[in-house]
């Protein structure tokens, strides 16, 4: 129909009702373009009213997700089939195929365009699906599928060669781990931040000085932008509102002092043995040498980020020995992880845990 949707991952697909049979629609228009003449006019007005005035050089969409020719700024309908093919993997294996702490090392990931089929569940699943998965997932775009091929392609199509097999328990368990958010090292960072000293930050502390312009100790949005701007720092609209999101922590809309100072502090910090040492003295209140489900429920709640409802989940992600409570040895992996220095990205990939 001519639109670029721009954004698909599965959080834009929803189910009509809840009828077995119940049709799949695609949703959230508001990162559309069109690339062509529309001829249905109801689509033509529905995408003209979200998608405003945006151009193919505009980097959009959902780190994970984004096409290598999106990093690029020079892009066509062919970005669509790479976030399809992004979510079959997902689908799959239960783990994303390009995967870091940061958004910067995902794309670097997404650019670098290494498919790992040789990790669990990859030697269990047919040829075919592989196939389909490489030939979505092809860094050039001349020479990706387009969606004629791939609902052509035989393991997809109807009455083909995909097995009615159910999916392998463990992947089931990845996909909701990738679904929880890790909280848990989000405050830890909090707790780092304070444990900095003056000099450790002083340079820090005067940059949200400069852009808390009304000087009230939090920074909006609109003094971010105009901060940054001040500093030369030249970001898209989309990339400034990407930036809001990651440091605001507790989602009220502003970036505090505390906020702002763990969103911008180097790795380096993080890692110092004193610091992780300090951080895991503040979730283990009863000094038993283990964070249980019911210190870090506790620790969320105090930072405003707790609802108690991932907990399980989050611990699971860093309970090695499945003994389901924290050790300080677990806690400082956790902190270590998506750092390239110290853990490589393969190890990472291959326990199918994801911090």
């Amino acid at each position: 129909m001519g639109v670029i949707h721009r954004d698909l991952k599965p959080e834009n697909f929803l189910l009509l009702n809840k009828d077995e049979s119940a049709p799949l629609k695609a949703t959230d228009f508001g990162l559309s373009v069109f690339y062509k003449e529309a001829t249905h006019l109801y689509i033509h007005i529905y995408v003209c009213k979200y998608s405003g005035r945006r151009n193919l050089k505009d980097i959009v969409g959902s780190a994970y997700y984004i096409a290598p020719e999106v990093l690029k700024r020079k892009y066509g309908p062919e970005v669509d089939i790479w976030s399809i093919g992004v979510m079959l993997y997902i689908l799959l294996s239960g783990v994303p195929p390009f995967w870091a702490e940061s958004e910067t090392g995902i794309f670097n990931a997404i650019l670098r365009g290494h498919l790992d089929f040789s990790s669990d569940p990859w030697p269990s699943i047919s040829p075919g699906a592989k196939d389909l998965v490489r030939k979505m997932l092809n860094s050039d775009p001349k020479q990706r599928l387009s969606a004629f091929q791939v609902l052509n392609h035989p393991w997809i199509k109807e009455d083909g060669e995909a097995p009615d097999v159910p999916l392998d328990n463990a992947v089931l368990n990845r996909l909701k781990q990738f679904r929880a958010m890790n909280k848990f090292k989000k405050v830890a960072l909090r707790v780092i931040a304070g444990c900095l000293s003056e000099e450790e930050i002083i340079g820090l502390k005067e940059m949200f000085k400069s852009m808390d312009s009304d000087g009230n100790g939090t920074i909006t949005l609109e003094e971010l932008r105009q901060g940054l701007a001040k500093q030369g720092t030249k970001l898209s609209e989309y990339e400034v509102k990407q930036l809001m999101e990651a440091a605001d922590a507790d989602g009220n809309g502003t970036i505090d002092y505390e906020e702002f100072i763990t969103a911008t502090m180097h790795m380096n910090r993080m890692d110092r043995e004193e610091h992780l040492y300090t951080a895991f003295q503040y979730f283990d209140k009863d000094n038993s040498g283990y964070i249980t489900i019911e210190e870090l429920e506790q620790a969320l709640r105090e930072f405003g980020m707790g609802d108690g409802k991932d907990i399980k989940e989050i611990i699971s992600e860093v309970d090695a020995d499945n003994d389901g409570r924290i050790n300080y040895d677990e806690f400082a992996a956790m902190m270590k992880k998506g750092n390239p220095e110290i853990v490589a990205n393969t190890k990472k990939r291959r326990s199918g845990v994801y911090v």
